[in-house]
């Protein structure tokens, strides 16, 4: 770690988003193919555009989707990341992508044939090989641009969906090496499926408004925003961070790519107003990961929530509020306990943006206020990003420095394909995984051996859950994750009659904080090359700050009334403070402050005395409060006494 240290002091944001981030791994000088680039990214984006009112068939939607992101990928990720600064593009990769554009294409003009007729009559030679084919090419793009984790799990797969029959347990029929290939090709269950689907429409439009919003400065507006609301606190700077980097991760919906992007301007702000190098760099990517699950975007994976549990888009927002409020609230906290015992303050008036400079540029927030309104209209969310787009494409021409020229509009919409390449690939590979899954009864085979290996204890086995999920999470972007624990992990709660919103909530959750979870905890080391600290160090200190999102997913599993079920006034209302007081708690002991600095017994007191506050029984929750209450009251008599 002491290595990657000392290299990290010397790295460009470019080079630690190369580093750190599989997805930003692409070709810096493209040469004459440029032009082929950019010609196919502005295509497939304004195709986005034009079918969102009016899409194709799934499948054809879906092909066209995967033409244009596989064959982008082979023209921007080259096979080896040492590749990425020779200029032009190499012949075979240029071979490569006009076969992925060939084989989406076969697909698309032969839809009737391969998913009607030839499922009864069965494939020809021909299908047969460019199913193959296909499965090799998307394998390949999604090792450039995702990474290799996924691929080995995908293999996995693929290799239990030929020889499983000979496993006890989780043994099936078996399947010949020709059928698999056509059904995970020529089948709307598997790379077709679900996940592609709404890739195909909600993801790639949302993901098109994170790039709109880059354009028309509304990131460097929400770190304004931020710091004029949050900067003048007791340690404003980290406060403001939390707060500007939930903003732009909800809409950006990688971890390591908003920590490297806001955590440029943030960590350094954070340093010099006094904090240490890992706590700076652990509250940026603890904030940026946790915008994933900050409504109203949610990143990508809360799409296929949506069809997978069969939940509208506006219900799953309002689920999310409240464990993403208990999330930032417990980072929140965190930096404000640091602050008092690193005795950082606010920062002077003279250098926050005042609130008329904010109040000139409110206008900037518009496109987000036209997604919620849509949203909760019950408008579809490709109605609700459409509107969100053309509301930021008008705005671009209210000031002259986020006015868009011809060339500016070619170059956003470029942008908006290269931004969605990793998830196109990352969905329709978890679609392999999927499809064996759905194809063999594995998903029910997991979820009984994971309560038979928990003998059917309910804590044990949402423990076994969520270890496989922070796993997972460890080497799959987070949709794939979704898409896969869905699959395999949810059904084990979902057993034991937790709530199926509640299920696909804990997954998500944990699929999520693998992102700074030693000892993988990409996000953390991302932020501590900015802040040229330890990484491990910054991972831990992550987990201390985000220590909500472990402990949030089994409050809503145990008190379902979080994620609004079965919820009223007088349910909802106690829960929710009680629950506000317990982070207070929680993140008082793990960050060793109170009102003074904790002994080892007022840390423990503080830290059950959170847990308890967490869980819905009333007679376990006063106690807890006590305990806080009288942390609180020693430490008063405590600092009395040493002043």
């Amino acid at each position: 770690m002491a290595n990657n240290k000392q290299t990290d002091q010397e790295l460009t944001q470019d080079e630690l988003l190369k580093k750190y981030d599989k997805e930003s791994t692409y070709r810096t000088n493209l040469g004459k193919w440029g032009i082929l680039v950019t010609v196919i990214g502005v295509a497939l984006t304004i195709f986005h555009l034009w079918t969102a009112s009016n899409p194709y068939r799934s499948v054809i939607q879906g092909a066209i989707h995967l033409a244009g992101g596989l064959s982008l990928i082979f023209l921007l990720y080259p096979a080896k990341k040492s590749m990425t600064d020779r200029k032009g593009i190499a012949w075979y990769d240029v071979i490569l992508a006009f076969t992925a554009l060939f084989a989406n294409f076969y697909i698309v003009f032969n839809y009737d044939d391969l998913f009607r007729s030839s499922v009864v009559t069965g494939f020809d030679t021909f299908d047969k090989a460019v199913a193959i084919i296909f499965i090799i090419l998307l394998l390949e793009a999604t090792r450039r641009a995702v990474g290799l984790p996924i691929i080995i799990i995908a293999m996995l797969a693929i290799a239990y969906g030929l020889w499983g029959n000979g496993i006890p347990y989780f043994g099936h029929a078996g399947f010949s090496f020709d059928r698999l290939m056509t059904d995970l090709v020529y089948s709307s269950e598997a790379i077709f499926g679900t996940p592609v689907q709404i890739s195909s429409t909600y993801i790639y439009l949302f993901l098109f408004f994170g790039v709109m919003l880059v354009k028309t400065n509304i990131g460097q507006f929400f770190n304004d925003l931020a710091f004029g609301l949050t900067g003048r606190f007791t340690g404003g700077t980290a406060k403001a961070a939390v707060f500007a980097s939930g903003l732009q991760g909800m809409v950006t919906g990688s971890s390591v790519a908003n920590t490297v992007s806001s955590g440029s301007f943030t960590i350094p702000m954070m340093k010099r107003a006094g904090f240490k190098p890992e706590f700076a760099a652990a509250t940026e990517a603890s904030a940026s990961t946790g915008g994933q699950i900050m409504p109203p975007i949610m990143g990508a994976a809360a799409f296929i929530m949506i069809e997978t549990i069969g939940v509208p888009y506006n219900e799953i927002i309002l689920v999310a509020l409240i464990p993403a409020l208990l999330y930032f609230s417990g980072v929140f906290i965190g930096t404000h306990f640091e602050a008092r015992k690193q005795h950082i303050y606010g920062l002077p008036k003279n250098e926050l943006p005042s609130a008329k400079s904010l109040l000139k540029k409110a206008d900037l927030l518009l496109p987000l206020v036209a997604i919620l309104f849509m949203l909760y209209s019950g408008y579809t969310p490709t109605t609700a990003a459409l509107w969100g787009i053309f509301t930021a494409f008008v705005i671009s021409f209210f000031r002259k420095e986020t006015r868009l020229s011809i060339k500016d509009m070619l170059y956003t919409l470029e942008q908006g394909a290269r931004i969605a390449l990793p998830v196109i690939a990352a969905v329709a590979t978890a679609g392999i995984i999927v499809g064996v899954v759905v194809f063999t009864g594995l998903g029910g085979k997991i979820a009984n051996g994971i309560i038979d290996l928990a003998g059917g204890q309910f804590f044990l086995v949402m423990f076994f859950t969520m270890i496989a999920c922070i796993i997972l999470g460890m080497g799959l972007p987070t949709t794939a994750n979704y898409v896969v624990t869905a699959s395999l992990a949810a059904p084990a709660l979902i057993a034991l009659d937790v709530p199926v919103i509640a299920a696909h909530f804990f997954v998500f959750y944990f699929g999520i904080v693998a992102d700074i979870t030693p000892p993988v905890c990409l996000a953390a080391y991302a932020g501590a090359g900015i802040a040229r600290a330890n990484p491990m160090k910054a991972g831990v200190t992550s987990v201390k700050l985000a220590i909500a999102a472990f402990v949030i997913p089994y409050i809503f599993v145990t008190n379902p009334v979080l994620v609004l079920q079965d919820a009223t006034a007088a349910t909802l209302i106690p829960a929710l403070i009680t629950a506000l007081i317990g982070m207070v708690g929680i993140s008082a002991g793990m960050i060793n402050y109170f009102v003074i600095k904790n002994n080892i017994i007022e840390r423990l007191m503080l830290l059950a005395g959170g847990i308890m506050l967490l869980l819905p029984d009333l007679y376990i929750s006063m106690p807890g409060l006590g305990l806080i209450i009288l942390v609180y009251l020693i430490q008063q008599f405590r600092k009395r006494k040493q002043d």
